[in-house]
């Protein structure tokens, strides 16, 4: 079936732009920030892309197996999408969509007009936003497709689909996999999974992860008096999926998380820093950088090179 119209209308109105029904792209908060105010995101500082020539798009926003408490998203809309748009034709298609929804800036005073020009030509794909982007059937050709366009690319996926991942020819450049809980019981109340299954997929995919040759993240995010805490066994998990980097993220009380969550559930960057310390101890890793104003801290090792840019050698 296709996608509902009044969900099409919702994410209109939310300014998602989207193309074939089942992909979308969406301008964050930092892009208009880098873009008005020289402000970037945390990716920047942490990983080198630049904020301003960021697609933040999804390719299969129709589906996600989760329904997480702390999700900004729109949820309980999934769809059945009966023909996938060609990799080509997608990328395409959401940068000139992208491409309207920042022309305004032009005539913005704020806006520096050779930041306003590269804008209109992104060199970093961030294939996450809403549903989970695995299930995209031609993710190895999209990926391919960015990568001979000296485009970056990060995937964010929830870990549920392991199968999907093994059967990549083509990996993102930077791999996120979401472990929002360290262990089932916590999962099912957080995650809220639709199949049973779930937990033992997402560990299928942490014990996949160290035979990716891909830059591997596990991102933590954490929300007060539901997830945080339990240190030994989110360590016992990070352990198990040996990524090259650790990222603890503190909930933030936006979007449609508002509805099921209160905002003392979100920590400070204080206890995410913390959190992150004694993580750190029990997986060898130690803080290299963070973000206060997003509420988050990247463990790793001290002169591992980070820039995405720098590591895979593009211009």
């Amino acid at each position: 079936m296709p996608m509902d119209e009044g969900y099409r209308d919702l994410l209109i109105k939310q300014q998602y732009r989207i193309y074939n029904d089942h992909s979308a792209v969406k301008l964050c908060h930092w892009m208009k920030e880098s873009m008005l105010r020289g402000r970037c995101c945390y990716k920047q500082d942490f990983y080198g892309i630049q904020s301003h020539r960021c697609l933040q798009m999804t390719p299969a926003i129709n589906e996600c197996s989760h329904r997480c408490t702390f999700c900004w998203r729109v949820q309980e809309h999934d769809f059945e999408v009966k023909e996938w748009a060609e990799p080509k034709d997608m990328l395409d298609h959401l940068i000139e969509h992208q491409r309207k929804l920042i022309s305004g800036f032009k005539g913005d005073p704020r806006c520096d007009l050779d930041r306003f020009n590269e804008a209109m030509n992104p060199n970093q794909v961030a294939i996450s936003l809403a549903g989970e982007p695995i299930t995209y059937p031609y993710m190895s050709d999209f990926l391919k497709e960015c990568h001979s366009r000296g485009m970056s690319t990060f995937v964010v996926t929830n870990g549920t689909y392991p199968e999907q991942l093994e059967a990549l020819d083509v990996l993102p450049m930077h791999l996120y996999v979401t472990v929002a809980a360290p262990n089932k019981e916590v999962y099912t109340k957080v995650c809220r999974p639709k199949s049973p299954d779930c937990w033992d997929r997402l560990m299928r995919t942490l014990d996949l992860l160290p035979s990716l040759n891909t830059r591997t993240v596990i991102r933590h995010t954490l929300v007060k008096n539901h997830n945080f805490g339990w240190e030994d066994e989110y360590a016992e998990l990070d352990r198990r999926a040996d990524p090259d980097l650790i990222e603890p993220k503190g909930y933030v009380f936006v979007g449609g998380s508002r509805t099921r969550l209160t905002i003392d559930c979100m920590p400070s960057f204080q206890e995410v820093r913390d959190f992150a310390g004694r993580l750190g101890e029990r997986v060898g890793m130690e803080i290299i950088k963070e973000r206060e104003d997003s509420r988050v801290v990247l463990l790793g090792h001290q002169g591992m090179v980070t820039d995405v840019r720098e590591l895979y050698g593009l211009k």
